[in-house]
């Protein structure tokens, strides 16, 4: 029962099915092994385009599922996938595109759709960012044929580790949730090749906890984000990405870039910040077809991706978390602008 989907985690689903607006939510462990899961279920083979803007989960996945992944340069102001560049790397191997939405910043969800369905490709986007983002009135769960959310300790809401995948028909979903357990479809019958990537019931139960204080939390954290906001809008050599459009933002992240008329080069501030007690980190850094794991598997990408290159060499993530007082983020504002 602690483990095999007991009476929490089905309240869980349920609860968080609503709560992301989603028509059909399987629970995973974390989601990592939601994307091998989904990779899994969409049959893919061959290529599958994707960002080099992410972290080393969303590539691993791909390798361990077989597929090769072809590393498509970003569009510079939402830090995503940019889907001008996408056809030209298709060829007759492409079988999916894996985008994602960057520090919770929605992909341009129409374009993506429009161009794989003018060939034939599949969509699964890491969502891993997004819990509680609509795009519009809708959940950004619902973009593409499956979305792979995480509920790691890092994020917004967490489980310890864990994670979802949101789909919309059930048969897709009872699929999923027998890939999740072994391919067991009843005792003595597995039906396919599975993992175990079942979400456990003290993990279910962290997230019922949290689930009543979930409001406040996103309110904190739209504070804190505001507050920095204001501190470092006249800071020299920092940008701060423009709010994004049309839809919700949870605050997960609070990027920045540190631009050369800083007085500090991005490493040397965040040493500086490091010294001083406060862990930012180098989101995302660095790129994901520089590492040797990828070269080693013979990974492929079209051309150099200059945008992605840039961004990964300025930016810098600072704390954003609802326990931050707003003496927190004044002193992590005053480091910055020293």
């Amino acid at each position: 029962m602690l483990t095999n989907r007991g009476a929490l985690h089905d309240e869980l689903e349920n609860h968080l099915r609503e709560r992301l607006d989603v028509d059909h939510l399987s629970l995973v462990s974390n989601a990592t092994l939601g994307l091998m899961l989904a990779l899994r279920q969409l049959g893919l083979g061959g290529e599958v385009i994707t960002t080099p803007f992410s972290f080393v989960a969303t590539s691993h996945a791909l390798l361990w599922a077989g597929l090769t992944p072809v590393f498509v340069d970003i569009d510079p102001e939402t830090f995503n996938l940019d889907p001008d560049l996408i056809e030209d790397a298709i060829t007759d191997r492409t079988s999916a595109i894996l985008p994602v939405h960057c520090f919770g910043r929605a992909c341009d969800i129409e374009a993506i759709d429009r161009i794989a369905e003018r060939y034939g490709l599949r969509v699964l986007y890491d969502a891993a960012h997004c819990f509680d983002v609509r795009v519009g009135e809708r959940g950004i769960l619902r973009a593409g044929d499956l979305s792979v959310v995480s509920f790691h300790a890092t994020k917004v809401f967490n489980t310890f580790e864990g994670g979802a995948i949101a789909c919309g028909d059930a048969a897709t979903k009872a699929q999923i949730d027998r890939l999740a357990n072994f391919g067991i479809t009843s005792e003595g019958h597995v039906t396919g090749l599975g993992l175990n990537a079942k979400l456990n019931e003290a993990s279910c139960a962290m997230g019922l906890a949290s689930l009543p204080h979930l409001d406040e939390a996103l309110c904190r954290r739209r504070q804190v984000s505001a507050r920095y906001r204001s501190l470092l809008s006249d800071c020299r050599g920092i940008r701060i990405p423009e709010p994004p459009s049309g839809q919700t933002e949870n605050h997960s992240y609070f990027p920045i870039e540190v631009l050369d008329s800083h007085t500090l080069d991005r490493d040397s501030l965040l040493c500086l910040l490091r010294a001083h007690g406060v862990h930012a980190r180098r989101y995302f850094y660095p790129l994901l077809p520089d590492l040797e794991i990828m070269q080693e598997h013979a990974s492929r990408w079209r051309g150099e991706t200059p945008r992605a290159r840039e961004l990964a060499s300025r930016i810098l993530c600072l704390p954003i978390h609802p326990g931050m007082e707003d003496r927190d983020v004044e002193r992590v504002a005053w480091l910055v602008s020293a």
